[in-house]
């Protein structure tokens, strides 16, 4: 058995970047305005998101100045929505931006952002937790893993509505999606009852087979390899895990497109897992 290993992906954010810049240089301004799988979000909508994103870390994390903040927060759901309320106002605003700014933006911002990032010390308790793992305090580590996931999926969405959503999911970029992902696994599993010695096996199928595991004991702890035989084995394409993940995808179809077998009851739960603040 082999547990999963910290992730460092701070080299990997501006080849990610740079990507981007490149796909964005070559829309038309129909281009522009595809709809994405962002809610009402068109391709320029999301790319002026991934630029607030950019600025925003810049500005708290760096500089030290939080602008607007959400006062007492209660709740998960009352994070959620006081950023859903940041996001759809910075993105309303933005509209008045040029395709052009918002390129000429993300180049220099995103520059900015990756070298901040290379100075933080990946063992270091970082600002912000990674919630929707269930974790109250992370390392710089997930936090920068975080971020790939999130410039990650937000490039694909772009590349989805451009139907040229094949380059992300090559295991160069795909794989440490999926890594930091699947992180959210045990917290997301807590209140499924399984008994001891249950195996869950998540294949995740496209160029290859990638796998994780689920083991239950007290609780439930999550593996990258492991000999024992699976209770339940779950097998979900590539091009409709990472849509699960983020919203981009019902739960219904997500489960039409995969293969369950054993004891299935098991495998259902990951059928609802994001991997956003969502």
């Amino acid at each position: 058995m082999l547990m999963p290993t910290p992730l460092h992906l701070a080299d990997l954010l501006p080849k990610l970047d740079a990507l981007l810049i490149e796909l964005l240089e070559g829309l038309s301004a129909t281009d522009w305005e595809r709809q994405t799988l962002a809610g009402n979000w068109s391709i320029k909508d999301v790319a002026a998101h991934l630029l607030d994103g950019n600025l925003r870390t810049l500005s708290m994390l760096r500089d030290g100045y939080a602008g607007e903040t959400p006062g007492p927060i209660s709740s998960y759901r009352e994070l959620v929505d006081f950023l859903n309320q940041l996001n759809a106002d910075w993105v309303k605003a933005a509209r008045r931006l040029s395709p052009k700014i918002v390129i000429e933006l993300l180049k220099r911002t995103g520059e900015e952002y990756c070298d901040y990032l290379q100075t933080l010390d990946p063992d270091a308790q970082a600002v912000w937790p990674v919630a929707w793992a269930g974790e109250s305090e992370s390392k710089n580590w997930f936090h920068i893993a975080r971020e790939y996931t999130e410039k990650w999926h937000h490039q694909q969405q772009i590349r989805f509505a451009l139907q040229d959503d094949r380059e992300l999911l090559k295991p160069h970029w795909y794989l440490p999606y999926l890594d930091t992902s699947v992180s959210a696994l045990p917290y997301h599993y807590r209140a499924v009852e399984g008994v001891k010695g249950d195996v869950i096996r998540f294949v995740f199928v496209g160029e290859g087979e990638k796998n994780w595991f689920l083991l239950f004991e007290e609780n439930w702890s999550l593996y990258r390899s492991m000999d024992a035989k699976p209770t339940c084995e779950v097998r979900i394409p590539d091009e409709y895990a990472w849509r699960m993940f983020t919203k981009g995808i019902s739960r219904e179809e997500a489960i039409r497109k995969s293969q369950i077998t054993g004891k299935s009851a098991l495998g259902m739960k990951i059928f609802d897992m994001l991997a956003i603040m969502g």
